[in-house]
């Protein structure tokens, strides 16, 4: 049986704290959004919003795990290519890293 978050008090998915009780009501927020149909969508909206969306349990993620996950994101961004996808030369960190490697 499906049970849509519309159906379920707000208040289950915004639990006060991340110990002791509210570890179970993180449990059962995670279970309404298992079997929600639009769980990925609302995950990556809760990802997208940022700081909007801080708080609670978003298609499926509590608060620890969306900031893991966008931490994550973030970093995998960020980081310097050694190409180019087009094959470009690798960029000047990694062309000084290789210089020294042949020296």
């Amino acid at each position: 049986m499906i049970i849509s978050a519309a159906v379920v008090q707000k208040k289950q998915f915004f639990p006060v704290g991340r110990a002791g009780p509210a570890l179970l009501q993180i449990a059962r927020a995670k279970a309404v959004c298992a079997g929600c149909p639009v769980r990925v969508e609302c995950r990556e909206a809760a990802r997208a919003l940022g700081l909007d969306a801080e708080f609670g349990v978003w298609g499926g993620e509590s608060e620890d795990e969306r900031r893991v996950a966008v931490r994550r994101a973030s970093r995998a961004n960020t980081l310097p290519a050694t190409r180019g996808e087009t094959g470009d030369p690798p960029c000047p960190v990694a062309a000084r890293r290789q210089r020294g490697r042949a020296a």
